[in-house]
């Protein structure tokens, strides 16, 4: 592993943390113009996104947005309340409580992963970009790990 930095190094980190932040500030002001506070929406879409087999529990939740439980509690709650996901018991195990979306709260992140998949056909080629320049690949990774890029 190559342990010195160059000056394109920092600019290509820079352009690539620029490239995040733009595109999440771009779904922060979406989330807000949805009447939903942004890790409101990252809740929503992490329940509707969990993997197969994955029970949508509060503590499922929590590990994929990367918060405390009782953050993730708190989140739910207020969705809960804004009626966006309601609590149930799962089938085998009538203790466990596990999330689904409502009709509501089904509309509101489908409304608004059609904007994100909109922003992101806009802003995806600079991610990509920037993504390609800070990615170190050899000759012969890069014509094959990264599509629409030419064999050197």
């Amino acid at each position: 592993m190559e342990r010195s930095l160059t000056t394109a190094d920092y600019q290509a980190l820079a352009e690539l943390r620029h490239q995040i932040r733009s595109f999440l500030h771009f779904s922060e002001q979406a989330a807000r113009r949805a009447g939903l506070e942004p890790r409101q929406h990252q809740l929503l879409l992490s329940l509707k996104g969990l993997p197969h087999g994955m029970r949508p529990s509060i503590g499922a939740l929590a590990g994929r947005l990367r918060i405390q439980h009782h953050s993730a509690v708190e989140l739910v709650n207020r969705l809960a309340q804004g009626g966006y996901v309601q609590r149930g018991r799962a089938g085998e195990d009538r203790r466990a409580v596990v999330l689904s979306l409502t009709r509501k709260g089904e509309k509101v992140l489908r409304e608004l992963s059609i904007d994100h998949r909109a922003e992101l056909r806009v802003q995806g080629p600079a991610l990509i970009a920037a993504l390609r320049r800070i990615m170190p690949m050899s000759k012969s990774r890069k014509s094959s790990s990264w599509p629409g890029a030419s064999k050197a």
